[in-house]
């Protein structure tokens, strides 16, 4: 299945790489930091800008723990969901702000309320978090509105992914699906690259990579193994507070990694057919060599392989590649040192 559904051809799939910037909690609850991250993300180069819609009573409970205990202000995480809450409006104009910069506008749901909302508002596609891909309650309502899936597979195992692939293929939903370590930040032992052409072999989709390690060299490394899908969280300074300040990269960064998935994934779709140098004709005549002699010789020397160099260009003598072809050989005529050595030089 493709990344995008069949019936919209001009669809993202047509591009090398789908690259989402994701803002999750970073904005604290401000609606000024919210749009203060479109302005700066879009001049960073990336496809999309992804937030989360958190709506604490469809999702949580007072129960539910932090994953970190990292906030001063909130006593609950439930108290943390609604600080992070914005009203149906509200996010309608940060729809309409990515629209207008040239950002697709992504927002992950935590709630069959959260999928309803989204539906108003208007996105093309659903990212599914981790921690959902076994909420088959909602992937039941987001398949209901026929726009596909982008599955995180941080928290799941081979079998789970199986049975959350099958329900989707049964629904008929087109899908694609990222290898991710739910580990913040990641280390490089648990990067799970390897995953990434696992994951194509096993589903046949469109696979790519979900990041949180704050380093620009494990999505370049996702991206020369095989990723067409990119998604990394992003914050203006790693110093600030928020549950995945430590994991995020900051908008420099993020600039640096666009550019070089960019160059990466070009070169992936132009591969060098190693058997033709045709190109480099007048390039090898510069840069190849001919043989040479290395010292003075008279007429009748016979030729060892101490006597000879290969010098610049080539073309003037005989090609270095034959030097064996030459030892062994009586010269026919005296040679000074750095002469070219010619077959007309050789008995």
């Amino acid at each position: 299945m493709a990344l995008f559904s069949e019936k919209n051809k001009n669809e993202l799939h047509l591009i090398a790489m789908f690259i989402i910037a994701e803002i999750a909690q970073a904005h604290e609850g401000s609606l000024g930091m919210v749009h203060s991250y479109i302005d700066a993300l879009a001049t960073t180069g990336v496809d999309a800008i992804k937030f989360q819609m958190h709506i604490p009573e469809a999702e949580s409970s007072e129960y539910e723990p932090f994953r970190v205990k990292f906030s001063y202000e909130d006593d609950t995480r439930f108290d943390y969901w609604k600080r992070m809450s914005f009203t149906l409006e509200q996010w309608k104009g940060i729809k309409t702000h990515c629209d207008e910069v040239g950002l697709e506008f992504m927002c992950s749901p935590f709630s069959n309320m959260a999928v309803e909302q989204l539906e108003q508002i208007g996105v093309k596609r659903y990212k599914i978090g981790s921690g959902e891909v076994n909420n088959l309650l909602i992937l039941e309502k987001i398949s209901q509105t026929g726009k596909p899936i982008i599955l995180s597979s941080g928290m799941s195992n081979f079998e789970e992914l199986d049975q959350t692939v099958s329900f989707l293929k049964d629904r008929k939903v087109s899908f694609s699906i990222l290898q991710c370590t739910t580990s913040y930040p990641t280390q490089p032992e648990q990067y799970g690259l390897n995953v990434i052409q696992e994951l194509k072999n096993r589903y046949q989709v469109t696979v790519g990579y979900s990041d949180h390690s704050a380093q620009i060299e494990t999505c370049i490394a996702a991206t020369a193994l095989g990723a067409e899908i990119l998604e990394f969280h992003v914050v203006f300074d790693r110093r600030q507070f928020g549950p995945d300040s430590k994991s995020s990269l900051t908008i420099d960064e993020t600039k640096a990694l666009v550019q070089s998935v960019r160059n990466i994934k070009r070169a992936i779709g132009n591969p060098i057919n190693k058997s033709v140098n045709n190109q480099y004709k007048e390039l090898k005549t510069i840069f190849e060599k001919s043989l040479a002699i290395n010292k003075n010789l008279p007429k009748g020397h016979i030729l060892v392989f101490d006597d000879l160099e290969a010098k610049k260009p080539k073309g003037y003598g005989l090609d270095a590649v034959y030097f064996k072809k030459v030892i062994g050989k009586k010269l026919k005529f005296n040679k000074k040192q750095w002469d070219f050595l010619n077959d007309s030089d050789l008995e």
